[in-house]
C-alpha cells in the first residue's frame, strides 16, 4: 500500500511531545520528511530520535519572528519547498476573571495568535500551490470552562484565521482547516493539575467523565486525524473543523 505522504516536506512546530510529536512520528511513517521545532535543545533531540531519520529539529519559539525566519531559511536550504504545515505550538493556563495578569494574556496570545498567524505567513513562499495547512484548535473554544477565558480567546482566533485565509489562499488551492482534540493523554494537559501524580490522575478522570466515550483521547488518535487532513484523503476539505474529542462538543 502506498503511503500518504510519500516525497512531501511536512513543518511540525510544537513537535516534541503530544500531539505535535504523535503527528511528526505518524507524518514520517508515512513517507514525509518532517521537521520539528521545539523551544528547548534537549526535548528536540530525543523527538528527533523518537521520529527517526527523515526528521530535523528546529530549536524556535513561534511566537518569535526571528526563529520563525531561521526555521523557514533551514527548511528552504533542506528541502526547497512545504507540502504540509502543522502550526500546533501553543499553550495556556488556568486563570479566573478577575485575576487574569497582562502577562499571562501576553504569553497566551503570543502563542496561539501571533505564533500561528506568522508560522503560516511566512511558510506562504514555501508553501506549494494546494499545500495542506492544520491549525490545532481547541474545544475550549466553542464551550466554557471556568478560569480558561483568554486560551479559549485564543483557539476561537485560530478558528477564525481558517474560515478567512481559505478566501485570502483560494488562487493557490492551499486548503487550510483546524484540528481540534478533545481532553488528550500528553505531557501538556497532565502538566495543568501540577507535579502530583494523583492529582494528574484525578484531572484526566474527571475530563473523561464529561466525554461522551468515556475516556480521554490518546496523541495517536489526533495524529491519525492529523494525517488525513494532510493528505489527497482530504483533498475537497478546506476551512472546517475537525473535531477529536470523543463526542464532548457534539452534544
Amino acid at each position: 500500500m502506498a503511503r500518504k505522504l510519500e516525497g512531501k516536506v511536512a513543518v511540525v512546530t510544537g513537535g516534541t511531545t503530544g500531539i505535535g510529536l504523535a503527528t511528526a512520528r505518524r507524518f514520517a511513517a508515512e513517507g514525509a520528511r518532517v521537521f520539528v521545532t521545539g523551544r528547548r535543545e534537549a526535548e528536540l533531540a530525543a523527538a528527533v530520535a523518537a521520529i527517526g531519520p527523515n526528521a530535523t529539529g528546529v530549536q524556535a519559539d513561534s511566537a518569535s519572528l526571528a526563529d520563525l525566519d531561521r526555521l523557514y531559511a533551514r527548511v528552504k536550504a533542506e528541502a526547497g519547498r512545504i507540502d504540509v504545515l502543522f502550526a500546533n505550538a501553543g499553550g495556556g493556563s488556568f486563570l479566573p476573571l478577575g485575576s487574569i495578569t497582562e502577562a499571562q494574556f501576553d504569553d497566551t496570545f503570543g502563542r496561539n495568535v501571533k505564533g500561528v498567524l506568522f508560522t503560516v505567513q511566512k511558510a506562504l513562499p514555501l508553501l506549494v500551490d494546494g499545500a495542506s495547512v492544520i491549525l490545532t484548535g481547541s474545544t475550549a473554544a466553542s464551550g466554557g470552562t471556568a478560569a480558561f477565558s483568554v486560551y479559549a480567546a485564543s483557539k476561537a482566533a485560530v478558528r477564525a484565521f481558517a474560515r478567512n485565509w481559505i478566501l485570502d489562499l483560494k488562487e493557490r488551492r492551499i486548503r487550510v482547516n483546524v484540528l481540534t482534540p478533545g481532553p488528550t493523554r500528553t505531557p501538556g494537559l497532565v502538566g495543568l493539575a501540577g507535579p502530583d501524580a494523583a492529582q494528574q490522575e484525578g484531572l484526566l478522570d474527571h475530563m473523561a467523565s464529561l466525554v461522551p466515550l468515556g475516556r480521554v483521547g490518546e496523541a495517536d488518535e489526533v495524529a491519525r486525524a492529523a494525517l488525513f487532513l494532510a493528505s489527497d484523503d482530504a483533498s475537497f476539505v478546506t476551512g472546517a473543523e475537525l473535531f477529536v474529542d470523543g463526542g464532548q462538543r457534539q452534544v
